[in-house]
């Protein structure tokens, strides 16, 4: 089972909508909101994260993400309300679900 940790910029309530076959956590259950990158790494790491959903596509050039054994899963969307998200809950999952193991990086593009 993937561990993934939802970010402060993705809606909270979107964790009730994912199958069983994904452990999410939103970083504002966990008290990590404000977190910066790096400390949201370390925390991410201290309790067996594997990757990180977020819609801030700057994340990756902002942290050295190779020198962690951390996945970034990079949702990319207009805009991130619940109600926009939620009608592409199937597909984000699929996506996750069917992601290399070996790559370290899976952007699902949402703006069709």
């Amino acid at each position: 089972m993937k561990k993934i940790l939802l970010d402060e910029n993705l809606p909270r309530p979107l964790v009730k909508h994912f199958s069983p076959a994904v452990d999410i956590t939103s970083v504002h259950d966990l008290g990590w909101a404000e977190k910066k990158n790096g400390e949201l790494i370390k925390a991410m790491l201290e309790n067996g994260f594997e990757y990180l959903m977020t819609a801030d596509k700057n994340l990756q050039s902002q942290q050295n993400l190779e020198k962690y054994p951390i996945k970034l899963i990079l949702v990319r969307l207009y805009n991130n309300r619940y109600k926009t998200l939620l009608q592409h809950i199937d597909l984000i999952e699929i996506s996750i679900l069917n992601m290399d193991p070996e790559a370290k990086l899976i952007e699902i593009d949402l703006r069709i």
